[in-house]
């Protein structure tokens, strides 16, 4: 906890994987591999000096099963499918960086460390959105050439953190809506619908967590829907000053129209993509149980090829072969782990953050002064971003991704835990009972309230961290 070098350490974790936003298809591999060597390595040093919880958590115990069970059992499914060594270990990593990010961030920091972390998170995560947009700007002839891998996964859960400045903090500061308002832009720039739709989820998710009851719904919904009237200002002035950018947009509407939705060649190729993932995995009792293997091969679906038959020729259509995450988050984590394996992470996603969620809305308005509460409502906007960018594609495919949602599950897990049983600890007191005490890992018990009590006095409620 007293480490002079633990603060160096927590930027070395995030801050360089910010700055591989390419994943697998980087043409570099020497700098991927200092990269993630470099996050891992510091990953493990903070491991090193982070401290114990005292005691047990149901939901903290729940939660690392589950993750511990898709990695053993990817080893599993790698040992019985026989894929190919290479493969494996690079779809693998991002989710072994998410597991490293979520044990670091899973441990009960004191009010300093945290604040560390979240600003290091934070500033990564900018980092990651300047760099990723400065490299394709460079690299391309204007926005309307470029594509989505402009926008780093993380691009949500940089709003989702903004959308709690804005509506649970009520803190709104012009660096927070000027950096707000350039996510909206680049959204606009450079056509990504999928985002579009990710920030209005992450908008309702924020309505409807600030509002447990309908007097409470009418002031945030009010909120909520100054910050929508203001992208869709945003983009009209866009479409009005920028003809250009426009254009996009108004093909993609002129094709929805046009065509039914099933024509949409992008759905038309996923679908086939999917529906080769499901008929391998269902292929066999084996195959089912612990799926096919993370790393392995998938095509389209024969039955896709009349619907892309104007896109792509058969020679082209049969010749397709891809071993990267596929394009669809919970699809291929059934592929790659089966029953057995694969719904254990996304049950262990949805598990932490509908009930942190749901404890969050109670908590926020019957124990406001829980200290560890604002780290709580950040921690779960940002991993509420990980289903929200799901729609466009599989978070985890990438290792930025997969160490910021990993990070975001340990805060949520750990600050659920450590407000739950501060709550606990004061209603036995009140009653004149002594709260229970079990020790953990060997740490000796402690008093009641010693783990809600922070090191330094609170920011105010839901505030994001000093500069």
């Amino acid at each position: 906890m007293r480490n002079k070098f633990a603060v160096v350490w927590i930027w070395l974790c995030l801050l360089p994987l910010a700055f591989d936003f390419k994943s697998v298809e980087a043409s570099s591999r020497v700098v991927d591999v200092l990269l993630t060597v470099t996050s891992m390595g510091a990953a493990c040093a903070i491991l090193l000096i982070a401290p114990r919880f005292a005691r047990r958590s149901r939901m903290r115990t729940l939660v690392t099963s589950l993750f511990l069970l898709t990695i053993v059992g990817s080893v599993a499914t790698q040992w019985l499918q026989g894929n190919d060594a290479g493969s494996y270990a690079r779809v693998i990593l991002p989710f072994l960086l998410m597991l490293l990010g979520y044990f670091v961030a899973c441990r009960p920091w004191d009010a300093r460390r945290l604040e560390q972390i979240e600003r290091a998170l934070i500033g990564s995560m900018i980092a990651s959105l300047v760099f990723s947009a400065g490299f394709e700007i460079a690299m391309t002839d204007g926005p309307v050439s470029m594509n989505l891998r402009v926008a780093p996964v993380t691009f949500l859960c940089l709003q989702g953190l903004l959308l709690h400045e804005f509506i649970f903090a009520q803190r709104i500061t012009k660096s927070a809506v000027l950096l707000f308002l350039a996510t909206i832009v680049i959204e606009i720039l450079f056509g990504t619908p999928s985002l579009l739709a990710g920030t209005v989820l992450l908008i309702v998710y924020a309505t409807w967590l600030a509002a447990p009851s309908m007097r409470h719904f009418f002031a945030t919904g009010l909120r909520a829907t100054v910050i929508l009237a203001l992208l869709a200002a945003m983009s009209t002035a866009t479409v009005t000053f920028f003809p250009a950018i426009a254009q996009p947009w108004m093909q993609r509407m002129s094709f929805v129209q046009d065509a039914p939705p099933v024509r949409d060649p992008v759905a038309i190729a996923r679908l086939a993509e999917m529906k080769d993932q499901v008929d391998q995995t269902t292929s066999s009792a084996l195959s089912t149980l612990v799926g096919m293997g993370y790393g392995h091969d998938y095509r389209y679906a024969p039955s896709y090829l009349p619907d892309l038959a104007d896109q792509i020729s058969a020679k082209d259509f049969y010749a397709f072969r891809k071993w990267a995450a596929g394009h669809d988050f919970w699809v291929y984590q059934f592929f790659a782990g089966g029953v057995l394996f694969g719904l254990a992470l996304p049950i262990a996603i949805l598990w932490a953050l509908s009930r942190g969620s749901r404890a969050y809305r109670a908590w926020r308005h019957g124990t406001p002064d829980a200290p560890w509460l604002p780290v709580l409502g950040r921690a779960l906007f940002v991993l509420a971003a990980l289903p929200a960018a799901s729609i466009g594609g599989n978070p985890l495919g990438e290792r930025f991704a997969g160490i910021v949602f990993g990070v975001a599950l340990g805060l949520v897990v750990a600050s659920y835990a450590r407000i739950a049983h501060g709550i606990q600890a004061r209603a036995a007191e009140a009653a004149g009972r002594t709260a229970q005490r079990s020790p953990f890992y060997g740490a000796p018990p402690v008093e009641p309230l010693t783990e809600m009590l922070p090191a330094n006095p609170p920011r105010a409620s839901g505030s994001l961290p000093a500069q």
